[in-house]
C-alpha cells in the first residue's frame, strides 16, 4: 500500500465496522488486508468491513449502478464477502448522509443481494427492507443441557431457530452452537435466537450466530424473531392486511421490526460514528507480509 487509506469507525446496535470510504474503487482490499484492520488486538477492531464503492466503479454492482449510486461492497471480519447485513446497511447509509453524498428521506444502496431501499429519518434512525421471511414447515428443537425448547423455523435468506424461554440465562454461554434436532432441517447449520416477553409486541433475545457464537446484535435475527413472534401471536399481515410491529431488544441495543402485508419487512435502528483517521500504510504493508 503506497499511500494512507482513511477510515472511519461505526456501528449499529453494537454491531461494529470498519468504513473505507473508496468512490472509485482504487483500494485493494485483499481478504488478509481487511482481517487485519478487523483485529481487535492487532487491527482496528470490527465485526466485518464496509468498503463504500460508487456502483458503476465496480464489476459486481455495475449491473446495479442505474437504480442505486452507491455500493456496499461487505467483508465479514475474516475476510470474506458477503451478500447483505443489515446492521452494515444502515450504517453505511449513515456515513453516506454524514459525507454529503446523500439527503435525509428515501434512498437505495446496492448489496450482493441486491438493491435494498432505506430511509434516514431526521432523528437519525435508519429503517432498511430487509425482504419476505419463509417460514419452512416442519417441527424443530432446539436445546441446552438438559433443557429443551421446540423454535420455529425462520428463513432471511440466512437460517434461523426461535425458541421462546422463560429466562434469558437459559441459552447458557453460547460460545458453542445449541444442539437442535432434526439435523435434516438446517445442513449448513443455523442461528439460534432466545427469546423472552418484555410486553405486548415487545421482546428481548440473545442470539448465537453459526461461525461466531454469541453477538450483539443480529438483524436478519431480530427480524426472525419479530415474524416468529408475530405468528405466535396470531398475526400475520400476509392474511389480515395489517401490519405487525414489533420491538426487540438486542444485547447491544433496540430494533424496531415491522412486517407489512404484503410480506416485506424493515427494520429501524440507530447507527453510530464514532471514530475517523487514517489507516497507517507501513502498519498495514507489514500486517500483509
Amino acid at each position: 500500500m503506497s499511500t494512507r487509506i482513511a477510515f472511519l469507525k461505526g456501528h449499529g446496535t453494537e454491531n461494529d465496522f470498519v468504513i473505507v470510504p473508496d468512490p472509485e474503487n482504487a483500494v485493494d482490499l485483499p481478504p488478509a488486508a481487511v482481517a487485519a484492520l478487523c483485529d481487535r488486538r492487532a487491527g482496528i477492531g470490527g465485526d466485518g468491513l464496509l468498503h463504500v464503492v460508487r456502483s458503476a466503479a465496480h464489476p459486481e454492482a455495475e449491473g446495479m449502478a442505474a437504480e442505486a449510486e452507491w455500493f456496499m461492497d461487505y467483508r465479514n471480519a475474516d475476510g470474506s464477502v458477503a451478500e447483505m447485513c443489515g446492521n452494515g446497511v444502515r450504517v453505511f447509509a449513515h456515513y453516506l448522509h454524514r459525507a454529503g453524498h446523500v439527503a435525509e428521506g428515501d434512498i437505495t444502496v446496492a448489496t450482493r443481494g441486491g438493491v435494498k431501499p432505506v430511509h434516514i429519518a431526521k432523528d437519525g434512525d435508519v429503517t432498511v427492507g430487509m425482504g419476505k421471511a419463509l417460514l419452512p414447515e416442519g417441527e424443530v428443537t432446539v436445546s441446552v443441557g438438559e433443557r429443551s425448547w421446540p423454535a420455529r423455523n425462520v428463513n432471511m435468506g440466512n437460517p434461523h431457530a426461535v425458541a421462546f424461554v422463560d429466562d434469558l440465562a437459559h441459552a447458557g454461554d453460547l460460545f458453542t452452537p445449541p444442539p437442535f434436532a432434526p439435523a435434516s432441517a438446517y445442513p449448513d447449520g443455523v442461528n439460534v435466537e432466545f427469546v423472552v416477553d418484555r410486553g405486548p409486541r415487545h421482546v428481548a433475545l440473545r442470539v448465537h450466530e453459526r461461525g461466531s457464537g454469541e453477538t450483539r446484535s443480529c438483524g436478519t435475527g431480530a427480524c426472525a424473531v419479530a415474524v416468529a413472534a408475530a405468528r405466535r401471536d396470531g398475526a400475520d399481515p400476509t392474511v389480515t392486511g395489517t401490519p405487525a410491529t414489533y420491538t426487540v431488544d438486542v444485547p447491544g441495543g433496540r430494533l424496531v421490526i415491522t412486517e407489512h402485508a404484503d410480506g416485506e419487512i424493515e427494520m429501524t435502528g440507530p447507527a453510530v460514528i464514532v471514530a475517523e483517521g487514517e489507516i497507517d500504510a507501513e502498519w498495514l504493508d507489514g500486517a500483509l507480509r
